[in-house]
């Protein structure tokens, strides 16, 4: 993982792609609830004042989000 990965997301992209993204809770619920899912965490997180954590979470989604926009437009 890089430095920036470890500020931004607290794991590595990779590491995103493969727990997150590919994984089976994904496949099952769909992406956008992963991404719900994510944000609720975010949400949680500044509930208890963990605005770091919450901050990584956020960006974690965006990340997924992207990813997923880059997926629809290889495939149109």
């Amino acid at each position: 993982m890089t430095e920036f990965e470890n500020k931004c997301y607290g794991m590595s992209q990779d590491d995103i792609r493969n727990n997150i993204i590919d994984s089976i809770t994904t496949k099952f619920a769909c992406i956008e609830m992963t991404i719900m899912g994510i944000l609720s965490d975010a949400q949680t997180m500044l509930e208890f004042d963990d605005q770091d954590q919450a901050r990584k979470y956020m960006n974690i989604a965006k990340f997924i989000l992207a990813e997923q926009i880059q997926s629809n437009k290889k495939a149109a």
